[in-house]
């Protein structure tokens, strides 16, 4: 199910994506992001999954994740609503974590890239993912 499209947006986000990435930009990818990330390398989503969205995912840390080896950030339990997610990985990600319940692809990371992360979450909404920032804005300042 398509919710509320927003082609300016849309246009936009894949307009410049490829010219971040081309320039080894740091890219921090939430939510929707995440998504447009993963499309943008060729990947397809699922457009409407179930029990992603919540009223308490919104704002609570209640749903647990599961981790790859590699994961370099790991939060035990996130914020997560949405109702479309990862179905085919995009080329050069990888996947570093999923919902523990039923596999969601939550994180994933660009391959061999200074930084590059993609999240289904909202580590917006909590101090508990200032990692996350910190991360992110320490390559930003690098660049």
């Amino acid at each position: 199910m398509l919710e509320d499209p927003q082609p300016q947006r849309d246009a936009w986000e894949f307009g410049t994506l490829p010219l971040a990435l081309q320039e080894g930009k740091p890219v921090f990818a939430i939510c929707k992001g995440h998504q447009v990330l993963n499309v943008a390398l060729g990947g397809t989503l699922y457009l409407d999954i179930k029990g992603h969205n919540q009223p308490e995912d919104r704002m609570e840390n209640t749903q647990p994740m599961r981790y790859s080896a590699s994961a370099k950030h790991r939060i035990p339990l996130v914020n997560s609503s949405h109702h479309q997610a990862i179905d085919r990985i995009g080329e050069g990600l990888e996947v570093e974590a999923w919902c523990a319940n039923d596999d969601v692809i939550e994180q994933v990371k660009i391959r061999d890239y200074p930084f590059g992360l993609g999240v289904q979450y909202h580590p917006e909404r909590d101090w508990i993912y200032e990692n996350l920032f910190s991360d992110f804005f320490d390559h930003v300042l690098k660049k």
